[in-house]
């Protein structure tokens, strides 16, 4: 989704919220929060809010007009309505018949209110200088693990990674071979944006950030000379991340063709831009996203920038045998969150002794 969109989708969301959310937006926006996480905040807040309407937990009419106390006296047996809800309600934007969310969803929706809630509770300040109130009932709610195992997860998406010498392959089949087939049209469009187009995948493949940080990096934060590019993490924490050699080429020859190419101005801060109606605007999330499925559809398998940071990741614990550097390289606060490419190793390591 364009970020003029999201901005525009979020003003709405903000129209109809309280001014308890809109004074956690402002709060989170000086973080900052990226814009896509925000969006999804808020339209947790809206499905929760609704649900909390239909279901009379609050007598107000409009989400506007629900109350602190509503929240401060929510008890355990009203969360775990709503999440019984969510597991029953019928699919949205789905062709599937069965009902219910995945339990990811279900995380994801709890991570929003407890991140809302840890603001009501612990970090606004009233004209007391005191929280709003102190009892935060998503404390007493468990959330539920992804049932599917690391092994299952590993085997999953191992053959969706570039390993080995395919990481390179990758980027030499978008440099040299996925022209080949392609109309004249198709192909002066892809010629259009193919410097870009490695130096993006590039990048992610040579580092595993995200692609949110992808998007926000500016000029001034790629550094060739040291072969480092400064991201805002989450929690809007800065950080320096070190960039595999082999991207340097690549980066080097976006860089030469910039602005030129995409016309852009002197004020124009993004590194990697877009040409629309005549004018360089910033990349966005979803531009990058069906790229990256382009090309690596007709390579091997349809992946996302996501599956490059794991591609990395895996590669980076291959070679060093440590959790602890990976999960430097990839901005994770512990080693837990990098459990996942130990057991991608080892099937690695499992399918190279079957063919000793």
């Amino acid at each position: 989704m364009k970020r003029e969109k999201i901005l525009e989708n979020i003003d709405e969301l903000k129209s109809v919220m309280p001014g308890f959310v809109l004074e956690y937006y402002r709060s989170k926006s000086a973080v900052p929060y990226s814009i896509n996480t925000l969006y999804e905040y808020l339209k947790e807040f809206q499905r929760f809010f609704s649900w909390m309407i239909d279901s009379d937990v609050t007598s107000a009419k409009n989400i506007s007009e629900i109350q602190l106390d509503t929240l401060e006296n929510l008890t355990k047996a009203d969360l775990e309505s709503f999440i019984l809800y969510l597991h029953q309600r019928p699919r949205l934007n789905t062709s599937s018949k069965r009902n219910g969310v995945s339990q990811s969803t279900i995380n994801r929706t709890l991570s929003a209110l407890s991140s809302l809630y840890k603001y009501l509770t612990e970090e606004v300040e009233n004209e007391n200088g005191e929280p709003y109130f102190y009892r935060n009932v998503l404390k007493k709610v468990a959330t539920r693990a992804n049932p599917e195992t690391l092994a299952a997860r590993a085997e999953n998406i191992k053959n969706k990674l570039f390993l080995g010498e395919e990481t390179q392959d990758f980027l030499d089949f978008i440099d040299v071979l996925y022209e080949i087939e392609l109309s004249n049209r198709a192909k002066a469009s892809f010629l259009k944006n193919k410097e870009r187009d490695l130096a993006i995948v590039a990048l992610i493949l040579a580092s595993g950030i995200r692609l949110s940080e992808t998007v926000n990096i500016d000029l001034k934060d790629l550094n060739l000379a040291t072969m480092t590019v400064e991201v805002t993490r989450k929690g809007g924490k800065r950080d320096a991340v070190n960039i595999a050699p082999f991207a340097k080429p690549y980066l080097a020859q976006y860089l030469a063709i910039r602005n030129e190419r995409y016309q852009t101005e002197k004020l124009n801060k993004a590194l990697f831009v877009t040409l629309y109606r005549g004018k360089a605007n910033r990349m966005d999330n979803s531009s990058i996203e069906k790229m990256v499925a382009k090309y690596s559809k007709v390579f091997k398998v349809r992946v996302t920038p996501h599956k490059l940071r794991h591609t990395l990741a895996t590669r980076l614990y291959a070679e060093t045998n440590s959790q602890v550097l990976v999960s430097h390289q990839l901005g994770h606060a512990s080693t837990q969150v990098t459990d996942l490419y130990t057991h991608i190793v080892d099937e690695e390591q499992r399918d190279a002794l079957d063919k000793l």
